[in-house]
């Protein structure tokens, strides 16, 4: 007979528990993301566990687009370059180096020669690399592939006209693709690589000053390098040497009339940030108003010389 406290429709047992994940494996969710992370990230993974390890070396397809960015610009030289694009294993694609001086001509020549599939090749501001070294080595791109689209040169010393004449033949640039770059001139080049620009190749012979280097804008009488043209650091928009005197800023950019109007002024000198410099305003009130650092400056030194007296 059963007890008075037991019934047949008692509670069943428990399922057993499901065996605990080995600690320290990383979630399955983890490695799909690797595929989404930066270089520095990707490296910093190879840290953490065995797995991780061993999916970031043993995913070619990890390493089919390599972009190489500050910090990591500074100490990339010609080995670890090497090293880095050999786990793609010939099947590299994308190769973004963003300002690194200690990649010369030969070390990029041989990361190539082993990866001849390249579509896109971005060495702004890397200045160990020369004119010569890079024709030579977009001119083996060319010859065993031909399918190099998309290159970025600005910040390479002593690039001629011979050179960019050269670099446009082997990528067969016409005329019409010229026309049709409807392009945005940015002069904040070491500052920011613009990969959404669809344009072959980022330089072109200035029309004032003959040189080769960043021509961006369709405008025929804005046309120019930014060392001949000003420009609006806001809009883009060129500014007459006249606007440039009325326009005065409290940092070291440019502004055209319109967006200068626009922007809030100290309440010292009646000049204004720029966007990218609105962080440098001191003694900013709820209203708005606000002392740029060199009035801030010199109001801290003329109290500094009333307390000597």
């Amino acid at each position: 007979m059963l007890p008075t406290t037991a019934t047949a429709a008692s509670t069943a047992p428990p399922p057993p528990p499901a065996p605990a994940a080995s600690s320290g494996e990383p979630h399955e969710a983890l490695l799909l993301s690797l595929g989404h992370l930066r270089l520095r990230e990707l490296l910093a993974c190879r840290r953490v566990c065995r797995r991780l390890r061993d999916a970031v070396a043993g995913d070619p397809l990890l390493w089919r687009s390599l972009a190489v960015e500050p910090p990591l610009s500074y100490r990339i030289t010609d080995e670890a370059l090497l090293g880095l694009t050999e786990r793609a294993e010939g099947r590299l694609r994308l190769l973004h180096l963003l300002g690194c001086p200690r990649v010369s001509d030969a070390g990029l020549l041989r990361v190539v020669e082993r990866n001849p599939c390249v579509t896109e090749l971005f060495v702004p501001s890397c200045t160990g690399l020369t004119a010569d070294g890079l024709v030579k080595i977009i001119q083996f791109l060319h010859e065993h592939k031909g399918n190099l689209s998309r290159i970025r040169l600005h910040g390479i010393c002593k690039m001629t006209n011979h050179h960019l004449d050269v670099i446009n033949s082997l990528m067969c640039k016409s005329s019409q693709q010229q026309d049709a770059q409807a392009l945005y001139y940015n002069h904040r080049v070491h500052e920011v690589l613009n990969t959404e620009d669809e344009c072959p190749i980022d330089v072109d012979v200035c029309p004032i000053c003959r040189n080769v280097r960043e021509v961006k804008d369709s405008w025929s009488p804005c046309r120019g390098c930014f060392f001949c043209v000003a420009r609006c650091e806001t809009c883009g928009g060129c500014i007459d040497l006249e606007e440039l005197g009325e326009t005065g800023l409290a940092c070291s950019d440019f502004l055209c009339m319109d967006c200068w109007l626009k922007l809030p002024k100290c309440c010292t000198c009646n000049r204004p940030y720029c966007e990218r410099h609105s962080n440098f305003k001191e003694n900013l009130s709820p209203s708005g108003q606000f002392t740029c650092q060199e009035c801030a400056a010199f109001a801290t030194s003329l109290e500094s010389l009333e307390e000597g007296y």
